[in-house]
């Protein structure tokens, strides 16, 4: 299988364009992470963005930072957290629930719109994105947005490209806002709560004025034995001891909650945003599901009353990541039931066997009025078809 790796946006140009007139597909890849995500791969050439490295632009006072497609996110991490500042959406990263190796890059982060726990406060990676190069499937370099992101008029090709999942083009570069480091970070645990008053509980701290960066519940099973719903606030020292006293005074009718920090209070942050609770057994099929947040325990139940199935909340219980037995289709029929059942959201195939992922949609069917419109604007993107082909909807 041919595999390509340019070294500049100018060389990625002159291989999208030689691909699109011999109509030959092309796998778009980052570093790797992801790899066994989606669709799997049929007899595609890969195109790699990981010879396009360095960061191009780092303004600290205007809290912008841009950099090349392939460049390793950690590098982009290491030089933010030098000046105290990081990415608002603290994105995922995917190796502990795939199993993959690889870096992940940052280019990627925008093309799956790769959003974590923060996303209930900062937004997701969409939110942050201000601009991008990349280039189309007729081999043209675009660029779009830049150091600030003024109003769009038509169509905002910087959020078009945020989730595209390398369906429209490669990203060559990729600009987002970030924000300084806050002075403290302190994680609220009520435990032993039942899904539905958790979810009850996370709604009444959310809709308080107290502002939660972080608000999910595991399950008793899932990362330990008793069930634990949690609250993350964040700021400076005397801010969040008040508002964890408030909080605690808030919820009081649910338990008696304890505070963690440090480390414990991080370590309980990236297992969530990770999904690691749900890591092990490697057989299992992996689901995640958005919904309206105080219908995620009804959909879940739903879901286990059909299969057997486990699984945790994040996003106050708009997000539900579930594991099932990847026999038949894995609970696919249960799960988009369920989902459609309650009224809003989907559901998308995370993990699961080659043979799973090539049977089953990895992500939910679109309308068929939307279909139309995702698959015009990707013919306007990539008229011959040869990027990604197939990786989120059958015949896109």
């Amino acid at each position: 299988m041919t595999s390509y790796a340019p070294a500049s946006e100018q060389e990625a140009a002159a291989i999208v364009a030689q691909a699109a007139g011999r109509s030959e597909p092309l796998r778009l890849v980052g570093g790797g992470t992801k790899a066994t995500f989606g669709r799997p791969p049929q007899d595609e050439a890969t195109l790699s963005a990981t010879g396009l490295t360095g960061i191009t632009l780092y303004e600290p006072a205007e809290m912008v930072v841009a950099a090349r497609a392939g460049t390793p996110l950690a590098e982009v991490e290491a030089l933010l957290a030098e000046r105290g500042q990081m990415l608002p959406f603290e994105p995922m990263d995917h190796r502990p629930l795939l199993g993959s190796t690889g870096e992940p890059t940052f280019g990627a982060v925008a093309a799956a719109n790769n959003s974590g726990p923060r996303r209930i406060n900062a937004g997701a990676a969409r939110d942050s994105l201000i601009g991008v190069r990349f280039v189309n499937g007729r081999g043209q370099p675009i660029k779009s947005g830049g150091r600030v992101m003024k109003n769009v008029t038509g169509l905002d090709l910087v959020k078009l490209m945020a989730g595209s999942w390398g369906t429209l083009g490669l990203l060559t570069e990729v600009t987002f806002k970030v924000l300084p480091v806050q002075e403290q970070v302190a994680t609220l645990i009520l435990p032993g709560l039942a899904d539905a008053a958790a979810v009850e509980a996370l709604a009444a701290a959310l809709g308080s004025p107290f502002e939660l960066t972080g608000a999910a519940h595991l399950p008793g099973g899932v990362g330990g034995p008793e069930p634990r719903t949690l609250m993350r606030v964040e700021g400076f020292a005397k801010s969040v001891s008040y508002r964890l006293g408030e909080l605690r005074r808030l919820l009081r009718r649910f338990g008696d909650a304890r505070v963690v920090e440090g480390e414990d209070s991080a370590a309980l942050w990236r297992a969530v945003r990770d999904a690691t609770p749900l890591a092990e057994p490697r057989e299992a099929a992996i689901w995640r599901i958005s919904t309206a947040p105080m219908r995620g325990p009804a959909v879940a139940a739903a879901i286990g009353a059909a299969r057997a199935a486990r699984w945790f909340y994040d996003w106050g219980g708009g997000l539900i990541w579930l594991a099932t037995d990847p026999v038949d289709d894995a609970g696919a029929a249960a799960i988009r039931g369920a989902v459609k059942a309650a009224g809003s959201g989907h559901a998308t195939l995370v993990r699961a066997p080659e043979t799973l992922r090539a049977a089953v949609p990895v992500f939910d069917p679109l309308p068929e009025p939307l279909m139309r419109i995702t698959a015009g604007i990707k013919a306007a993107h990539d008229p011959a078809g040869i990027f990604n082909p197939g990786r989120m909807y059958a015949g896109v």
